[in-house]
Parts: structure tokens; sequence; C-alpha cells
């Protein structure tokens, strides 16, 4: 039988190692490569704020070669729909037909996502969706995926939650109103081994250092759209330092 060629969206975190895991066990797609958004100033994955080497690192490790977008630092939602959309057409003329995501529950980023597709014919696959979010955290870890937190929003966990590895211990200290999966932009990770994964990824913790994000005009001018609210709003990052 032949397989579905289709390109995956690789955040290089936790829910994007898990959603491939499962789209390679299942064995119906053939993913021509991890696609990335990347800060073109930094040369770090969009928001995560992890250095490219490590992204690149990931991808040689997992055996499918990575497929940089290049992005400025603040892109307004033109910039990223018309970027998007030329490397849409161009990966449809390699007869790409879907674009996978690790999204679970977020609506409007998942209509956004399939409307997008859709204007250049081809079709969205969210192999994640609706799981229970403790469910999934809870079989990551049981998997033995290894993943460290790169990211954290200001309002809701403080610094010292970045460069943690998620486990049992790091669930526990979670407040209530964090998601598990860090599913509405709480926490972004960097998964460093697992089943996927030839070998681990090593990296030293780096510098710790504090951003803020303005609120985007309106909500069309906002192309995170998982993560950044309708206000100001700070993060903690964690550098990582390839070894």
């Amino acid at each position: 039988m032949n397989k579905i060629k289709a390109i995956f969206n690789w955040s290089g975190g936790k829910d994007s190692a898990l959603a491939l895991y499962h789209v390679l066990k299942e064995g119906k797609f053939d993913i021509d490569a991890l696609m990335t958004t990347v800060n073109s100033k930094y040369n770090r994955i969009s928001m995560h704020g992890v250095r490219n080497e490590l992204l690149y690192a990931q991808g040689e490790s997992i055996g499918i070669p990575i497929k940089e977008i290049r992005l400025p630092e603040t892109p307004s939602m033109l910039e990223y729909n018309e970027t998007m959309k030329t490397v849409l057409l161009e990966l449809k003329k390699k007869e790409i037909t879907h674009s996978i995501f690790g999204d679970l529950f977020l609506e409007d980023l998942r209509a956004y996502r399939e409307n997008k597709l859709k204007e250049v014919g081809l079709t969205a696959h969210f192999p994640l969706w609706k799981r229970n979010t403790t469910e999934i955290i809870h079989e990551f870890i049981d998997l033995g995926f290894k993943t460290v937190v790169v990211c954290v929003k200001s309002e809701l966990l403080g610094k010292e939650f970045t460069g943690r590895i998620i486990d049992r211990d790091f669930l526990k200290d979670l407040p209530k109103n964090v998601d598990p999966c860090g599913e509405n932009g709480e926490f972004h990770t960097f998964v460093f081994d697992g089943p996927i994964f030839k070998t681990p990824i090593t990296y030293t913790l780096g510098e710790k250092i504090f951003k803020e994000y303005e609120a985007p005009k309106n909500k069309e001018d906002n192309c995170f759209l998982s993560t950044i609210d309708e206000k100001p709003a700070g993060f903690h990052f964690c550098d990582l330092l390839p070894k």
C-alpha cells in the first residue's frame, strides 16, 4: 500500500514528539520533513527559544530532515500567512497532500490551520486531537520520552520551572490552573530522548532570561495564536547549550 505523503509541523516539544511517535507507529504517512518556524534574527525555534543547532540534532537523531521556515522576530499575521502559503505551494509540487500537527484541543487554532491548508489544496491531520491531557503526559513519560521546560508564562509559573525535566514530580508541582501539557501556552519544552530518537540530544542549561511581548493590536495580528494573549505577556526562558 502506498503511503500518504505528508509534512510534519515540528515544534521540538513534547506534543510534537508524541504525535510523531503515533504517526510513525501507524505507518500510514510518509513524512517528507519536520517543518519548524525559526526566528531568523536569533536562529531559534519561534516562541520556544531553542537554538537551531539543537533542532537539527533532533532531526538527525530521528532520521527525518528539518525544513526551516524563517520568520522575523515578531511577524505580522500577513507576513506569516504569505510565507506559509509560499512554502505549502512548494510542498504541494512534491505531491505532499497532508500536514500533520500535534494540537490537542484549541478549536480556533485547528480551524485556522484547516482553512489555510484548504486554500492550497492540502489536508490537516491531528493524531492527538481531543485526547485527555493528563492521560497524554503520563503516556509520554511512560513511553520513555524525556523533555526539558524551556519557556514558561510568567503570570502562571515562576522561572524555577524552566530547565526542569517533566516527570511526575514536575506534574505534582504544577498549579491547578495550569494544563499538564501546557496546551494553553503555559509552558514549552524541548524533547531530547525517547523512542523516536536513535541517540539522546545532549545539552547543558544556560542563562535564564525574561521577555515581555506586546499585545497584538487585534487578533488577526497574532500569528502565534496558542501562545500570546490579547494583552502584554511575559515569559521566562532557559537557554539550552549544545554539548
